[in-house]
């Protein structure tokens, strides 16, 4: 193999993204734009209490009503499915009560799906589910982690035993009673993460469109993912997974919801395959918000030790996570937390007890950064912290913070801390805001009415994190890439990553133009088919830009050394004499005798190909700091954002206004989180923010102009420079904005032990009203 490697000419440049023409002149093609010879459409008829045996599930008159072709109540779906095929579940190794894809003797939360009415448009099925009538017989609610604790709560799955799925799981890392004992100060808070959820701007949706002719079943999805999707369907239905073809085209957003295939989804490709015709299903906005799935909801006691200068020698958490009704994400993420919760600092000993509890609310799924509450409760503990023992908080991480190259070089937990940029973060945010000259203006304000706080937080995230034994690729495994030289000259990449706003069709272009040596409008991504991406989880935990970006560059180079080799012998010159720049291969010297990548493969009696897997390599981590200065106005409990900050490092930028752009939309949504957004549910487990008046988003005046900088230190693996950057903006921006609230907050002798702070808690926080009972 030749040594000559393509001067990079894309990759760092700001190149406008090559999908934006078509998904913003409206030529974008999402699940509803499908339409299909004879499609059905589906509608699901779901339950209006959080806790009943159902006794009657009449479909008669929605059956004999005009235009419904068909009404399959949860037994008559389970019986579509596989025999004994076991229900979708995104909890390995954790305890998975069974259930049945729509409800059949009971109903667990509301909105829970118990029939699927089929009819010839969606508004004749709708009014078919109108005519359903169901009758409950209604059982106590589990409204909360609380009630699920009780031993008198009534079970949500009688083959459970009880409302606790995981019991008080607990381990230990390093001597932890030790470092309690011989700590100058011990703090301890209990922290709760309130549950509020991804909305995306498209909601979930799927047609199915099963052939009996050839017993293939096509499935057009808004899916993160093609083969998790192909391979649940499979199972669900007992298809060969070769008789399973799903397409997944533009997707508005997902932020983690879109894994696999729902419920909802498997049940219409059941009804397809009964009718035989293709079944469209599209979720609207109040099912969404109901019934797709809600995150956060933990609680986290917190308890730290610590020296009189300052020291955290360790620390103690306790979660209880409230998964919602079916099996989630909930149990599972509790590994990672508990790995990442010591994350860029020197803590000596950490015991971690976990408790997950089922509840009759929606299911707890993954939500942008869904380990985020090891970051919320380390931060914020760190504060409070901090505040006991009069030591500027920026300056208690900077004590703490670990330094590369320096013992340790990995958290008590195991995680190798090789590469951390955490302390050059915190230099120079501490540089950027200038903190005594922000105490100075603070004072000043406070002694004319106003109250000015700053917060800062920092943050790691795998991506995909340094090599572990075994090796690397995270707990997703591998990225695979292919590439190929079609007859045209165009070059094109295909992954199993799915693009829903991360602009892979962008970013891998690059990579792709500069190692292969041709223009960036020469290459094209391929994604979304299951026929042709090789095996792969999709997009998700920040995988894509070093993972599949690095499965991108090393399958370049294979191509391009094909390329070389075979240009050779048209050439009649030695490969090592080639160069192949701007689409066009040259004996070095001689550009007259150049030759086009076309006519290269015209002359090539196969395909040219190349496919290579990537572990991630050396890996390493992304993260930054984020500094947050707020205006709270003491009279109306109001959060006025006067600045927000971030530093942070992620390798090389392959494309800075997308890293850009991730940061900033993650920030976004962690805005929303603290002062805006809340999945509520009363004592009842009644759903209580089915509308975008109840459930509050930001907008653009709510959001500040967000400054970002970049450190770009080079990572660990000498080829990949460049790292994930999806996660943190979500992940730091909710503890940032929680510690600038309680120091602007400190005259009043407030301690933020919680993230929902809309202004009604912040007067309320303060002793200005009395707390809403």
């Amino acid at each position: 193999m030749t040594d000559v490697i393509p001067a990079q000419r894309f990759v760092g440049s700001s190149v406008p993204r090559s999908e934006d023409r078509r998904i913003l002149t409206g030529a974008g093609t999402y699940v509803d734009d499908i339409q299909l010879p004879g499609m059905l459409h589906a509608v699901f008829v779901r339950s209006t209490v959080a806790h009943a045996l159902l006794t009657r599930v009449d479909a008669d008159e929605a059956r004999a009503l005009p235009g419904v072709v068909a009404v399959y109540t949860g037994s008559e779906v389970q019986a579509l499915l596989a025999p004994g095929a076991p229900p979708p579940t995104m909890m390995p190794g954790m305890p998975s009560p069974a259930f049945t894809i729509l409800a059949t003797d009971k109903v667990r939360l509301v909105g829970d799906p118990i029939a699927l009415v089929v009819g010839e448009s969606k508004y004749l099925a709708e009014d078919g589910a109108e005519l359903v009538e169901v009758d409950y017989e209604e059982l106590a609610p589990v409204a909360s982690s609380a009630d699920a604790l009780d031993p008198a709560s009534t079970p949500i799955f009688a083959d459970a035993g009880s409302n606790v799925l995981v019991d008080s799981r607990r381990n230990t890392f390093g001597d932890v009673d030790a470092a309690f004992a011989s700590a100058d100060h011990r703090v301890s808070v209990k922290l709760d993460q309130h549950r509020h959820q991804n909305v995306p701007m498209e909601c979930r949706g799927s047609v199915s469109s099963f052939d009996p002719t050839t017993g293939v079943l096509t499935v057009h999805a808004s899916n993160q993912g093609v083969h998790l999707a192909k391979m649940v369907l499979s199972v669900q239905l007992g298809l060969p997974a070769d008789s399973v073809h799903v397409l997944c085209g533009d997707i508005g957003g997902s932020f983690g919801l879109k894994i696999s295939a729902s419920r909802e989804d498997i049940a219409c490709a059941a009804a397809s395959r009964a009718l035989g015709r293709p079944v469209k299903w599209i979720e609207d906005r109040r099912e969404h918000l109901m019934a797709s799935g809600h995150a956060r909801e933990e609680s986290m006691v917190a308890e730290a030790a610590a020296t009189a200068d300052g020291d955290i020698l360790a620390m103690k958490v306790a979660m209880t996570v409230d998964t919602g009704a079916y099996p989630g994400m909930g149990a599972m993420i509790s590994g990672l937390i508990e790995t990442m919760l010591p994350g860029p600092y020197k803590v000596g000993a950490l015991e971690f007890t976990f408790t997950a509890t089922v509840t009759n609310k929606a299911t707890y799924v993954a939500y942008r950064g869904p380990w985020a509450a090891e970051v919320f409760t380390r931060e914020r503990l760190f504060d409070i912290v901090a505040h006991e023992l009069g030591i500027e908080p920026l300056e208690l991480r900077l004590r703490n913070v670990a330094t590369r190259g320096e013992a340790p070089l990995a958290m008590v937990t195991g995680r190798s801390l090789a590469g951390v940029t955490t302390r050059e973060s915190l230099e120079r945010m501490a540089e950027i805001v200038d903190l005594p000259a922000f105490r100075a203006r603070q004072a000043a304000a406070r002694a004319d009415g106003r109250y000015l706080g700053l917060g800062v937080a920092s943050f790691i995230e795998a991506a995909p994190g340094p090599r572990t034994e075994g090796g690397g690729g995270g707990i997703m495994g591998p990225e695979q890439v292919r590439m190929r030289l079609e007859p045209d000259g165009i070059v094109s990449v295909f992954t199993a990553q799915m693009p829903h706003g991360q602009s892979h069709e962008t970013t891998f272009a690059q990579i792709a133009a500069d190692e292969v040596g041709v223009p960036f409008e020469q290459v094209r991504v391929v994604v979304g088919d299951s026929d042709t991406a090789p095996m792969g989880f999709g997009t998700g935990g920040s995988r894509a830009a070093t993972m599949a970006g690095g499965a991108t560059l090393h399958t370049a180079r294979a191509l391009r050394e094909r390329i070389l080799d075979l240009s050779a012998d048209l050439l009649e010159a030695s490969p090592g004499d080639l160069d192949l720049v701007a689409g066009e291969v040259s004996v070095r010297g001689v550009p007259v005798s150049a030759i086009s990548l076309a006519e290269v493969a015209s002359r090539t009696p196969e395909p040219l190909e190349a496919q290579q897997a990537f572990d991630g390599g050396e890996g390493g981590w992304s993260g930054g700091t984020h500094c947050a200065i707020v205006d709270v106005d003491i009279e109306t409990g109001h959060v006025a954002i006067e600045r927000y900050i971030v530093v942070e490092d992620c390798g090389a930028l392959i494309n800075p206004a997308i890293v850009e752009g991730q940061v900033r939309g993650g920030v976004a949504q962690g805005i929303g989180a603290v002062l805006l957004e809340r999945s509520a549910y009363d004592e009842n487990a009644q759903f209580l923010a089915g509308t975008f008046m109840d459930y509050l988003l930001p907008t653009a005046t709510e959001i500040p102009r967000i400054e970002i900088h970049h450190l770009e230190t080079v990572p660990l693996d000498p080829h990949v420079n460049f790292r994930g950057v999806g996660e943190g903006g979500m992940i730091a921006s909710p503890p940032t904005l929680c510690n600038a609230i309680e120091d602007a907050l400190a005259p009043f002798g407030v301690t933020i032990t919680e993230q929902h702070l809309p202004p009604a808690r912040i007067l309320e926080l303060m002793g200005a009203i009395e707390p809403d009972q």
